[in-house]
């Protein structure tokens, strides 16, 4: 049940404003860093940069305990179900920072099996320019997802009522219908796999 049918609207809007205040001030990232853009991640989290000033130190290997996702680094097309369901296992409301060329758009990668973008299987909230992209930029993006935080959230979630679509990542696989599905011919009675051979 909805908070907004039991209070007034101008303590609904404060509660909001705190809401968002705690949220933006406490951002455990969930880095998936895959290339040189994780070294740069990482010296994010160092002394010298110090991303604890923002209160987004807690890094988490967890998807559980995450609430935003930064790719950092070239996707194979391998790596796309396993980042989905990373991404699936975060709890909402989460955000997702693309940092670098690859993950934003390929970068020099252009070919079959490197992600051209990860936001064709992920929604992205901020993007970071750059091959790599220096740790001053990555903070940058945190400073821009906390303002984005600070205005869009609500306590009651009442943002993620306005949805019409499914926003989230998408399964690679087509399901087909039984006449269009093939099934390949073959001696399946001498296979490793079973213990007990088919008769």
């Amino acid at each position: 049940m909805a908070l907004s049918g039991y209070l007034p609207d101008f303590l609904l809007t404060r509660l909001d404003y705190l809401a968002n205040l705690a949220r933006k001030h406490s951002l455990w990232p969930m880095p998936f860093a895959t290339a040189c853009c994780g070294i740069e991640l990482m010296a994010t989290a160092a002394s010298r940069y110090d991303i604890a000033r923002f209160g987004s130190e807690a890094m988490r290997f967890s998807p559980r305990q995450c609430d935003v996702m930064i790719v950092a680094g070239r996707v194979a097309m391998k790596m796309v179900p396993v980042m989905q369901r990373i991404w699936l296992q975060m709890p909402e409301p989460k955000w997702c920072i693309s940092m670098g060329a690859c993950a934003s758009s390929g970068g020099v990668f252009d070919t079959y099996c490197v992600v051209q973008g990860i936001d064709r299987f992920l929604p992205v909230d901020v993007y970071v320019p750059g091959c790599p992209p220096r740790p001053e930029q990555l903070i940058r993006s945190v400073l821009d997802l906390q303002e984005k935080i600070q205005k869009t959230g609500t306590i009651d979630a009442r943002e993620f009522g306005d949805r019409t679509a499914y926003e989230g990542p998408t399964a690679l696989a087509k399901e087909l219908a039984p006449e269009e599905t093939i099934v390949a011919p073959g001696d399946f009675t001498t296979a490793t796999r079973l213990r007990v051979p088919l008769n």
